[in-house]
């Protein structure tokens, strides 16, 4: 990286902070229709920081939220990156188990607090700031740059995949960068190559047409929670193998090489443990922690609701209990054909006293990346320079960016994951953080991306 970018990054970095402080008092919280203004507000927010660089940049309608599409087009020789993030937050509940409140960014050990801190506005943000550095201090970037920044990436992206299809001449490019995921551990900045894939469903079933009093009726009228509790204990067996049909059939395993080197990563159980807080580690029978997360399909329950959940009893006979599952996918599993194996499951298993309803939500299928690519190394080149390390971790992720099977159904790229926040930061999660080390060494390392994946075209 040049030595002006570089000394432009410590010059600036504490106008840096100052603006992604701005930009986390936003309540971009998708899922809420009550914040659609302050999701315009959002996006007007990321406009701006492209105006303030005289890059062409626009605000574009949707069904829903907007998107906000940037370029800054060099030279038809420079390699085109498009980097993807995405404004929108998970919701902020429950407050009371935030230690100050969620929308007023706080520092506190060296870390920011707010949701969005680290999924994604400060991870994204970093790639902002990066193309600044170049633009104000040698006037261009060694890069074309085209960023594709979302407000829905936390309810499923339902307008992406149409944004996308009626812009594919114009989003072309060699490669994409997505920030939103983590790096293996502190000071041990990944490269993310795989992905779990997903489904997600819901399922309600009815008894009673209404509440009716336990002492009255209790007994001579079927409980939908106690029906449903059957039904999601029977999805596991006592090895904690998923019990539907077909669920394992296209499952494939895990390379000798890859094993090795998982084990080169020297996974530590026991502060994994103790971090979370559990008394100890469960899963399906036969597999490392590592494995279950990376590369094992799961099915798991997000939320179980029934009856009457306030303060003290209320004896009821509930008319309905409903349930969210997700699975983790691996390669080679189809969401679709899992979801009805699933819906068809559940349905054998519903009670015949028990009305059934199966809803289906979003779904994407898993993904792993040839790790030897030229963009994989530039990009590992990049972060060693920024974090200081001689070496980048390669490793696998649990959880699902659907983006990145669409970037590749759709045009036909690879995307490089680079994760510059932990795992610990409470993503989804009270106390969300992004320690401020770590952003800075993000736009440090973006900004190294640009200058490496500019050399690979010009011989540099």
């Amino acid at each position: 990286m040049l030595a002006n970018v570089s000394t432009y990054l410590d010059q600036h970095a504490d106008r840096f902070l100052a603006e992604l402080t701005d930009f986390l008092r936003i309540p971009t919280v998708s899922a809420d229709p009550a914040c659609k203004p302050e999701m315009q507000r959002g996006a007007e927010f990321v406009h701006q920081q492209f105006t303030n660089l005289k890059m062409t940049s626009e605000i574009v309608s949707t069904a829903g939220h907007p998107i906000v599409y940037a370029e800054s087009l060099q030279s038809p020789d420079a390699p085109t990156v498009l980097v993807y993030g995405h404004y929108d937050v998970q919701p902020p509940d429950p407050l009371d188990l935030w230690t100050t409140p969620p929308f007023e960014p706080t520092l506190r050990n060296g870390r920011i607090y707010a949701r969005g801190a680290t999924d994604d506005k400060g991870q994204v943000f970093t790639h902002i700031k990066s193309a600044e550095a170049w633009l104000r201090t040698v006037g261009t970037l060694p890069v074309n740059l085209k960023y594709v920044i979302e407000g829905e990436e936390e309810v499923g992206s339902n307008n992406l995949k149409t944004f996308l299809k009626e812009n594919t001449s114009r989003l072309r490019c060699d490669v994409a960068v997505v920030s939103d995921t983590s790096q293996y551990a502190p000071n041990q900045p990944a490269i993310t190559y795989g992905l779990r894939g997903i489904l997600a469903v819901e399922v309600t079933v009815t008894g009673p047409t209404k509440d009716l009093h336990s002492g009255v009726f209790g007994g001579a009228v079927p409980n939908p929670a106690i029906g449903l509790a059957k039904m999601i204990a029977s999805l596991h067996d006592h090895d904690w193998r998923v019990c539907i049909p077909g669920f394992y059939d296209d499952v494939r395993s895990v390379s000798d090489a890859e094993q090795h080197d998982f084990r080169n990563l020297d996974f530590d159980e026991t502060a994994f443990q103790a971090g979370l807080g559990v008394t100890e580690l469960c899963g399906e029978k036969g597999f490392t922690t590592l494995e279950r997360r990376w590369t094992r399909p799961t099915c798991e329950v997000n939320g179980l609701f029934s009856g009457y959940t306030g303060a003290g009893p209320k004896t009821i006979v509930p008319s309905t209990a409903t349930v969210k599952i997700t699975c983790r996918l691996v390669p080679a599993q189809d969401p679709v054909q899992l979801t009805e194996a699933l819906h068809q499951y559940l349905k054998k298993q519903c009670p015949p006293s028990l009305s059934f309803k199966f809803t289906s939500d979003h779904g994407c299928p898993a993904f792993v990346f040839d790790t030897t690519s030229p963009y994989v190394e530039a990009a590992s080149n990049a972060i060693c320079e920024a974090w200081g390390v001689d070496h980048v971790r390669m490793i696998r992720e649990g959880g699902s960016i659907p983006v990145v099977q669409t970037f590749k159904e759709i045009l036909g790229i690879d995307t490089l994951l680079l994760g510059w926040g932990q795992n610990t930061d409470n993503l989804h999660s009270p106390d969300e953080h992004f320690l401020v080390a770590d952003f800075h060494r993000g736009i440090r390392a973006s900004a190294a991306l640009w200058g490496h994946l500019g050399a690979m075209r010009s011989g540099g």
